[in-house]
């Protein structure tokens, strides 16, 4: 039977862990709070508490019997802990996987001031954590050709999905439509990352990488005016991006500025979107939410 492993059952690993459940698989990750543990749990995950300053307890026994491999935790200012903790566990399973993947981000890519990537392009990171991310795509390669674990390289864009998306924003009050020319954003729905994770594992081939992104970058603004009209609310002004009041988090974002080709997921992988532009994946959350069931109001 297959099993998967994914360090960092977070929002996407969840989604992945979800549907691989659905058609018989087995899943153990990992998480690092009590309750996100009890939550996994009740989905019929096994859940082993992990991060840089608790390693897995038992990582060879935690991990005996996994067939596939995904780590999704990113690195922080030491470095992977993953690798950094339990690379030679790892490497010790590779003959008994047939797939691993490591899930980063298209930011390695740097900014292009509105011009394209692909997958052959420098990488070129424009902030510490992007460089953080070139660092751990390369030591998870190394780890592959140097223990023959067929690792696999995804770079995400902005993901969104129910409970997170733009439209979430707006309910909340948090959104804001910033202003600056030219500037563009790639995303991706949660539910084609499952799809494009899915079909790799039906097609391995090793080291290579993927840009996991729809076919459509657009201005943010453009994304928060679209569920604004959704839910039939007036759009939040345009400010200037110099008076955005943004986070330091949020200008490392900012400060990158590309379009990102995604023909390797089409061409190889043979992947056809659900969402392939936000209109279609804001709508399809939109209308999911209007036909979901009321949540009970007891326990049980």
């Amino acid at each position: 039977m297959n099993r998967l492993f994914c360090f960092g059952l977070g929002y996407t690993g969840q989604a992945l862990a979800r549907s691989l459940m659905a058609d018989g698989w087995r899943v153990a990750g990992t998480c690092r709070g009590e309750a996100q543990a009890a939550d996994l749990a009740g989905l019929g995950v096994e859940i082993h508490q992990f991060d840089r300053p608790s390693p897995l307890d038992g990582a060879a026994e935690v991990l005996a019997g996994t067939t596939h491999l995904l780590s999704s935790v990113p690195p922080d200012a030491d470095g992977d802990a993953v690798l950094d903790l339990h690379a030679r566990e790892i490497a010790d399973l590779a003959p008994q996987i047939s797939w691993a993947g490591y899930l980063s981000t298209t930011g390695v890519y740097g900014t292009r001031d509105g011009g394209w990537v692909d997958e052959t392009s420098e990488r070129r990171p424009g902030s510490p954590r992007s460089s953080r991310r070139v660092a751990a795509e390369d030591a998870w390669l190394k780890l592959g050709e140097e223990s023959g674990l067929p690792v696999h390289l995804f770079r995400l864009a902005g993901i969104y999905g129910p409970g997170r998306s733009a439209l979430d924003q707006v309910r909340a009050g948090t959104a804001k439509r910033v202003d600056r020319a030219g500037q563009v954003f790639s995303r991706i729905h949660v539910d084609d990352i499952v799809t494009v994770l899915r079909a790799s594992m039906a097609k391995p081939n090793p080291d290579a990488a993927y840009n996991v992104c729809d076919d459509q970058a657009a201005p943010p603004a453009d994304v928060i005016a679209y569920a604004c009209d959704l839910l039939g609310v007036e759009p939040p002004p345009l400010v200037p991006f110099e008076e955005a009041d943004l986070s330091d988090m949020a200008k490392t974002f900012w400060n990158d500025n590309k379009r990102v080709r995604n023909n390797r997921l089409h061409d190889e992988l043979g992947v056809e979107l659900a969402y392939p532009n936000y209109h279609l994946g804001l709508k399809a959350i939109y209308s999911q939410a209007q036909t979901a069931p009321p949540a009970s109001s007891g326990r049980g």
